[in-house]
């Protein structure tokens, strides 16, 4: 091998050989990232905080324990400074590594590429000597954008005695020939957010409870952390300045108490507008509904706005009942334009619906193979068939035409049953009077069904 190119490799086997990893700190804790606000302030994240649609998600440590109770805070993205999270994230995660793994993984780096160097030696062949070195470059040149650049500036600098032999390997398989290979590195990342501490007093990590708490735009998450703050203070009592444990539990205390009062008025305003919307609602009253509308905006307004997701979630039940306002009175105009036809109708289909009720107690008899007198048999056939006849020359309204068929078909099913229920009796069969019973009942279902839809569709629209 050419003398030039063997030192450069023994050389580059030399930086690299030394390096190992040194014993590295507990990595099994969650990196502390912080959440900043609009405002400049932050919170503490335990772990990384998510981006979820609008909203910005995360678990904060609630004391300064070795294993801290953690609450969950969601924040609306435009109270946070998403941008600034995110450098400082990514910050956190290149000192973390430097301080956990960057050491192990530098020194598993050195061991491979030392390997692959050695190897070099035992080969004879020129061209799988190449071959070595080039992979042995490529794993360097690979590694600092997948390791925070760490030690960029020793993989830099073997990058380069490598660059040397590879060149010398390739000249002497072809004279006069060779190829260039260049490689671009980057300078680690400037540190533009600065990492800082983490809460080191109780009373560090009640102020990020608190400031949580301002920061928040969901009451009952609020009062949970105001809660949470109180019972922090309670409990770390004996180490907080007294003044200040004093005045911070009262104001969150009269917190909590307004944030109850709000609910309580919201939740009377919900209760009292829905009452007023279903009412307004079941009159077909259009306009009041509307005007209920107008006074949630009403009542929202001198209440502060304070709740706006329970007001809109009562705008969308109350828009709920305007539909459903505006659908009857459609179908209560309908009704009255045709209310002449309506009427023409009732007064038709009165005789059949009496007729059907009156055959109930023989329907009822043969259903329950009680007995049938021959002449209660010949009234059930004859006035069934009485009533087909009648309904028959009826023409219906478009809305009745299906209850009317029901009422003819339990007419049909009277008279089967009235036939059936005779051939029973003259030939002593029981399979022929379960038939018959089948029948009767099939006519009494069918006979109620009709009745009640009849009745329903002749009265005015209701709201279901």
């Amino acid at each position: 091998m050419h003398s030039r190119t063997w030192a450069a490799i023994v050389f580059a086997a030399a930086l690299v050989i030394p390096f190992r990893a040194a014993a590295a700190p507990a990595a099994d804790q969650a990196t502390l990232l912080r959440v900043f606000l609009i405002d400049g302030t932050s919170l503490v994240s335990y772990g990384e905080p998510a981006r979820v649609s609008d909203r910005v998600i995360f678990s904060m440590p609630t004391s300064t324990t070795p294993n801290p109770p953690l609450h969950l805070v969601n924040l609306p993205i435009a109270r946070v400074d998403w941008e600034r999270t995110s450098r400082y994230a990514a910050t956190a995660r290149a000192s973390h590594y430097v301080e956990t793994q960057a050491e192990t993984d530098y020194a598993a780096l050195s061991n491979d590429v030392a390997s692959t160097l050695n190897e070099v030696a035992m080969t004879a062949e020129p061209s799988q000597r190449l071959a070595i070195v080039q992979r042995a470059r490529q794993t360097l040149a690979d590694w600092p954008q997948t390791h925070f650049n760490y030690r960029a500036a020793e993989v830099r600098q073997l990058l380069g005695m490598l660059d040397e032999a590879i060149a010398d390997l390739q000249a002497s398989r072809t004279p006069g020939r060779f190829a260039l290979s260049l490689s671009a590195f980057t300078d680690p990342p400037a540190i533009v957010e600065p990492l800082l501490p983490p809460p080191a007093t109780p009373r560090d990590a009640i102020e990020q409870v608190l400031t949580a708490a301002r920061s928040v735009d969901m009451s009952a998450e609020r009062t949970s952390l105001l809660a949470t703050a109180v019972a922090e203070i309670d409990r770390n009592k004996a180490v907080l300045p007294p003044d200040w444990a004093a005045g911070t539990r009262r104001d969150a205390q009269l917190e909590i108490a307004k944030e109850l009062s709000v609910n309580r008025s919201y939740q009377s305003l919900s209760a009292r507008m829905m009452l007023l919307a279903n009412w307004r609602a079941k009159q077909a009253d259009v306009r009041g509904v509307e005007r209920v509308l107008g006074l949630i905006q009403q009542r929202d307004t001198e209440l502060g706005g304070k709740r706006p997701d329970a007001v809109s979630a009562l705008i969308d039940a109350v828009q709920v009942k305007l539909d459903a306002a505006r659908q009857l009175r459609l179908a209560r105009d309908r009704y009255a334009l045709r209310a002449p036809m309506l009427a023409q109708y009732r007064a038709a289909i009165g005789t059949p619906m009496e007729l059907l009720a009156q055959l109930k107690p023989s329907l009822e008899s043969v259903r329950e193979l009680s007995g049938s007198a021959p002449e209660a048999l010949v009234s059930l056939h004859l006035i069934a068939l009485r009533i087909v006849e009648r309904a028959s020359a009826i023409h219906p309204p478009e809305e009745l035409v299906a209850a009317h068929a029901l009422l003819i078909s339990a007419a049909q099913l009277a008279a089967t049953a009235a036939a059936i229920r005779r051939e029973a009796v003259l030939a002593g069969s029981m399979t022929r009077a379960w038939d018959a019973s089948s029948a009767a009942a099939g006519a009494l279902m069918l006979g109620a069904r009709a009745r009640t839809d009849i009745q329903s569709l002749l009265k005015p629209p209701q709201l279901r």
